[in-house]
């Protein structure tokens, strides 16, 4: 019988992700050559290659693909295990991997980090930024314990809990004489000059949403990976972008650019946690839930145009 040990597996998991052995090494919390030492006894023990190394670059072989959603799912499992056997005892201890879209990590993630390392200082936090449908499918597949997106979210097997609104204000270039006078209808002719995120992302279609009977021109030949590119394109005159009301003040605080706001009701997106129904510790995951609301009600209500 081929006896891999449960540390082979988190180290094959940690060099699958990453595809690199300094990062695997890192994400696993070892030395390189610890981990390059176990992976090389796994494929002995296996009888198999797992990872092409070529220079820099490696890639998963097709063994090493086969295998990888069985490990995925034995670590998962034993995970579960863990936390079952920690019912009663203090909650928020060990890893926890959270999830988190690009249009909400740079700005919730400074004010919430902290308040988690003070509160629970053993819990070892593990963050992941990525479009929607991929943190729906990581946390589908257990990769991931839960994640923060916006609604709505189209995944059944998940659990969701709502943790504020955010609304929308509008990102223009600061002399532009169309926004003079604020706030701004959604059937303003400007907003065809609106830019958008690139496909994947769920702000493009909250934008779009947003524009109602205006058919923004400008995606046609702009598309962004990032809301800070489209905030530089806007300064440059290059067109308007909608901008949460979470990052308004960072943007507002940049040169040759205003926030001005829509007209109420202003349009908003929800904000929510997300996690497995059958996930054994949902306790864990409204903990997090109940300091984020917390943050926000600390805040100022509203925002003053600049």
């Amino acid at each position: 019988m081929i006896r891999l040990t449960v540390r082979q597996m988190e180290y094959f998991d940690a060099l699958a992700q990453t595809l690199h052995f300094g990062r695997a090494a890192v994400l696993a919390g070892v030395s390189q050559p610890a981990l390059s030492s176990q992976i090389a006894e796994m494929e002995e023990k296996l009888g198999c290659s797992l990872f092409e190394r070529g220079g820099k670059a490696i890639r998963m072989t097709d063994e090493a693909a086969a295998l990888q959603p069985r490990i995925e799912r034995v670590l998962s499992e034993l995970r579960e295990i863990e936390h079952f056997g920690r019912q009663g005892r203090t909650a928020m201890e060990g890893r926890f991997r959270l999830g988190i879209i690009p249009t909400i990590a740079p700005y919730l993630l400074p004010r919430m980090l902290p308040e988690i390392r003070a509160r629970f200082p053993n819990l070892q936090l593990e963050l992941r930024e990525a479009v929607t449908s991929t943190l729906i499918e990581e946390t589908a597949a257990r990769r991931l314990d839960a994640f923060i997106a916006a609604t709505p979210l189209d995944a059944p097997a998940l659990m969701t809990e709502a943790l504020f609104a955010d609304r929308f204000f509008l990102a223009v270039p600061a002399q532009d004489p169309a926004f003079a006078s604020p706030p701004v209808p959604p059937e303003s002719p400007a907003l065809e000059r609106l830019m958008l995120l690139e496909e994947g992302h769920c702000m493009r279609e909250q934008a779009l949403a947003v524009c109602g009977s205006v058919k923004p021109v400008a995606m046609a030949s702009y598309g962004a990976t990032s809301l800070t590119t489209l905030l530089q394109m806007v300064a440059h005159g290059m067109g308007v972008t909608l901008v949460p009301e979470m990052a308004a003040d960072a943007a507002g605080a940049m040169r040759d650019l205003k926030i001005v706001p829509f007209a109420e009701p202003m349009p908003e997106r929800t904000i929510c946690m997300a996690w497995r129904r059958n996930r054994a510790r949902p306790e864990e995951c409204q903990a997090l839930a109940a300091i984020i609301r917390e943050l926000r009600a600390r805040q100022p209500n509203g925002r003053a145009p600049n």
